[in-house]
């Protein structure tokens, strides 16, 4: 649409300057392991459905134990990124590296994490154990159930994980091109909301799938960090380990607070915002883009309380101060959606509907930065320094100021559809600004 509104100064109008979208760009890596067949101790596996650790889908299959796995990505890429996700207990990692509350600790059995391994690449091999191989990486312990690692690959085709002892349960195994820089590879930090909703519930679209139907460039690699029971300050003392497992990233996905602010208190709304300050910081000082949701609504007639608004406040102050994209808005959604929560006696975790509504959540609230870093997956190659936009609503419409008159304004639904600029039903919209090196890009609410 060529023709819009200008921001008028009405009273109570929402109006939001938009960021330059390039400042959080997103670089594609494209998925190289999908279809692929994993080779588990020099032999493809045996499962019945072959491609199963590879298919991108995080669900209940597992090799039982395993000391070698090896795969052939093809020739062509100078630089892989390799993840993988096994189960033991479902949390990220135990108290041994994180602590959490005592109700709950987390002891996962022994192999059931790949630690004490080497990464080894070949080019000439034919079947993952012949040919001639590099050690291309070497990983002592490692406590987590989720990790990536980047390596070079250049004239190699088969890169094989051999294991100081056999690891148990490994459920997913990910490549991932990086030869052009990609930075499309996310870790979600959270509670047992996160450790629920994006790896122990199988849904049938996960985050990644999601960004893929809609951006065929893009596939980010997921990695999956809840931990129940964690709070912030347990976050903080193990930030050391997130900052090894995790620090080679580009995006922490985070959802925490809950446990701070169990019980409907606001007694240490500012030990959590200052402990969230230091994951912040932490994250940017590794070149980490963090990306904070707004906490989970619970269902008060179930748990008997709901979060107090000084800690969703403390979440805004936060992204505006440090100058964050917005992450998902957990809180309007399920205090909207109380039955996708787990009923009986729980009211703040979220059931198999809830586990899917978040992954939407997190992609929906995303969209815009993939939508403005281009579809071809290439991120823009520097910042340009233009007037920034204001995007309002007022009445059922959108109005835009501070643009060149030939700017393109295009308003989307959250399911990527195009929308007529007026009239509109009430929800949450995404507003596209184009022009001449510009890219910008926000959500609005139409109430």
């Amino acid at each position: 649409m060529k023709n819009f509104k200008v921001c008028g100064f009405v009273a109570g109008l929402g109006c939001v300057a938009v960021l330059a979208a390039n400042a959080f760009a997103i670089t594609a890596n494209p998925n190289l392991s999908i279809g692929k067949n994993l080779y588990v101790d020099g032999a493809v596996n045996t499962n019945w459905q072959p491609g199963v650790y590879t298919d991108g889908h995080l669900d209940f299959n597992q090799i039982a134990s395993a000391s070698e796995l090896a795969l052939n990505v093809g020739e062509g890429p100078s630089k892989i990124f390799i993840t993988w996700q096994t189960r033991g207990d479902e949390a990220w990692t135990s108290n041994q590296y994180v602590q959490v509350q005592a109700s709950c600790a987390h002891n996962p059995q022994e192999g059931s994490n790949l630690q004490n391994f080497k990464i080894l690449t070949s080019g000439n091999s034919t079947n993952g154990v012949d040919g001639d191989w590099e050690t291309a990486a070497e990983v002592g312990e490692s406590g987590a159930m989720s990790r990536g690692l980047a390596i070079d690959f250049a004239g190699k085709s088969w890169f094989k994980i051999v294991a100081e002892s056999p690891v148990k349960n490994l459920e997913e195994i990910g490549v991932f091109d990086m030869s052009n820089g990609g930075n499309d590879t996310w870790f979600f930090m959270g509670t047992s909301i996160s450790q629920m909703g994006m790896k122990q519930t199988t849904v049938d679209s996960n985050y990644a799938q999601l960004i893929h139907a809609r951006y065929p460039n893009y596939f980010p690699a997921m990695l999956r960090g809840g931990i129940g029971c964690v709070t912030s300050s347990g976050v903080v003392e193990g930030l050391k380990y997130y900052a090894e497992y995790v620090g080679n990233v580009g995006y922490w996905a985070i959802e925490m607070g809950t446990n701070d602010a169990w019980g409907g208190n606001n007694y240490n709304v500012q030990i959590f915002k200052n402990n969230m300050q230091e994951i912040i910081d932490t994250a940017k000082a590794r070149g980490i883009t963090p990306i904070i949701a707004r906490m989970m609504a619970t269902n008060p007639e179930v748990a008997g309380w709901q979060i107090h608004e000084e800690f969703l406040t403390a979440i805004e102050e936060l992204r505006v101060a440090n100058d964050l994209p917005k992450g998902p808005d957990f809180y309007e959604y399920f205090s909207k959606h109380p039955e996708e929560l787990i009923g009986g006696s729980d009211g703040v975790h979220p059931n198999e509907v809830g586990a899917a509504s978040m992954n939407r959540l997190w992609a929906e609230a995303m969209a815009p930065l993939y939508e403005a870093s281009g579809k071809d997956g290439i991120a823009p190659a520097r910042n340009l320094h233009y007037a920034l936009p204001q995007i309002c609503v007022e009445g059922n419409s959108i109005a835009v100021s501070g643009v060149q008159e030939s700017a393109q304004v295009t308003v989307l639904d959250l399911m990527g559809h195009t929308v007529e600029n007026h009239n509109l039903p009430a929800g949450r919209y995404v507003v596209l600004v184009r022009g001449k090196g510009l890219s910008y890009s926000a959500k609005v609410t139409v109430k």
